[in-house]
């Protein structure tokens, strides 16, 4: 009896290593997809950081290709995704006491940027959207020494949020 069970362990257990079940630990749903053409998504904010569209666009295939099979290339594509960057803003979100004879400062503030962004999916048509995907980062003191591990910190967060809508269906 101890054999027949010993023998319908290990054939559970070689069942389980070897069958031809797949699992994808990102949730990436690429089906029927081979290529994507991401566009530049050029700085239309009426606040221009010079360098933003550039990293922003490279970000967005950095995200793609480490996480999906798919090849980014340039013309015709099984999907597409283009658009532009909408907004760049530096608000105040507290303020700090001063004195009552000057006026009050900014305790911290908030960079949003906004993107918007149009995914075509060729394969799949119900998958395609048209969206705007907005993104936050705060913070203290002088923006000049910190805008650009802010803008690193913002593009993540809409590099995920935009691949999770557009392969995730989140």
């Amino acid at each position: 009896m101890r054999r027949i069970v010993a023998v319908f362990i290990t054939l559970g257990i070689w069942v389980l290593f070897n069958s031809s079940c797949t699992v994808k630990l990102s949730g990436a749903s690429t089906v029927g997809l081979k290529t994507i053409n991401v566009g530049y998504f050029e700085n239309n904010s009426p606040l221009v950081v010079n360098y933003l569209s550039q990293q922003f666009t490279e970000a967005l295939k950095d995200r793609i290709r480490s996480t999906t099979s798919l090849s980014i290339v340039q013309g015709e594509a099984d999907a597409t995704m283009s658009g532009n960057i909408t907004n760049y803003t530096i608000e105040p979100i507290s303020i700090q006491a001063t004195n009552s004879t000057t006026p009050p400062l900014a305790g911290a503030e908030r960079l949003t940027i906004t993107v918007s962004v149009t995914y075509t999916n060729s394969v799949d048509k119900k998958l395609s959207f048209t969206q705007s995907f907005p993104a936050y980062a705060d913070f203290k003191g002088d923006i000049a020494n910190q805008e650009q591990a802010l803008i690193t910190t913002i593009n993540k967060q809409l590099t995920e949020d935009i691949f999770n809508r557009a392969f995730a269906n989140w």
